[in-house]
């Protein structure tokens, strides 16, 4: 199998493409390297990589030819980070995502699988969250995520190709960005604790997230492109089904904190329902959070 993995060299994007590798894939990997909260870039010398941005069209559509999976992962990713720069969030996660699309469509590509956001489900919904939930974005990054779903399945009706749509939640483990205080969280409280710093409880440390490893959402991408199944946009809630506090984290990691203030945009609590997951795919999670952060204090 040929896949093409857009953001390929990031944490969840260069996972994938070390584990398409191993198991004998021809893998072309993407990424212009932009995320600002990687302290570095991961490459995998067995695969073909190119240091290309997605919102260039014509720089990438040739990178298309005979692939038969892609993998769009690339994206301005950070809910903070987009909100002081929503014209970057729109233009990678809109443009870029229509561009991944149309060289898809131009080659023929038998699927895509796109990579979306827990953030779709905002305030409104009560958990658990579940994928037949109404849209309720609170922040550029959101909404230009679940713009790039529609876009995901615009072409997907009007053109025929085979999309699935994930919703991650929360997604730590190896590689995990630390850089920055936009950083996510668990790597961020890690990395504070090793450097001797309190670690940074924003608001009352209540907001809670269904944390999700990141070998759980690489293998539900290896099995959605090995699925013998049209999956016509179908979208997948990619996540545990437990979530926890932030001072949850902050006693699992054991350590000084700290508050500090609250942010705009973000939501209170996620909670996947993933019985869709275990339907469809027969997928669930095996890392637990406890058992991670104990094997890596």
């Amino acid at each position: 199998m040929k896949c093409l993995v857009t953001g390929g060299a990031g944490f969840i994007g260069s996972n994938l493409v070390d584990s398409l590798v191993d198991s004998g894939c021809e893998v072309v990997a993407i990424d212009d390297e932009s995320a600002s909260q990687n302290e570095q870039f991961y490459w995998n010398n067995n695969a073909r990589n190119y240091k290309y941005d997605i919102c260039d069209y014509n720089l990438i559509k040739p990178l298309f030819d005979g692939v038969d999976v892609v993998f769009h992962l690339a994206a301005e990713s950070r809910i903070q980070v987009a909100i002081k720069n929503p014209s970057r969030a729109v233009n990678v996660n809109c443009n870029g995502t229509n561009n991944v699309m149309l060289a898809s469509k131009e080659a023929r590509v038998k699927k895509v699988i796109y990579s979306s956001t827990s953030s779709y489900y905002g305030i409104k919904n009560t958990v658990p969250n579940k994928e037949s939930m109404a849209r309720d974005c609170l922040n550029p990054y959101s909404v230009t995520k679940v713009a790039g779903e529609d876009i995901v399945l615009m072409y997907s009706r009007l053109y025929g190709i085979d999309t699935l749509i994930f919703r991650y939640f929360n997604v730590y483990g190896e590689r995990q960005p630390i850089k920055g205080q936009y950083a996510p969280v668990i790597g961020l409280f890690q990395k504070m604790k090793n450097e001797g710093l309190d670690m940074t409880v924003v608001g009352d440390g209540q907001a809670r997230r269904d944390y999700t490893h990141v070998s759980d959402v690489v293998n539900a991408n290896i099995i959605a492109a090995n699925l013998d199944l049209k999956c016509d946009g179908e979208v997948i809630n990619i996540g545990t089904g437990v979530n926890y506090s932030v001072m949850d984290l902050v006693d699992m990691i054991g350590g000084p904190y700290k508050h500090i203030a609250p942010r705009k945009g973000e939501a209170k609590e996620t909670l996947a329902d993933i019985n869709k997951a275990k339907k469809i795919l027969n997928w669930e999670p095996k890392i637990r959070l406890e058992d991670w952060i104990q094997n890596n204090k």
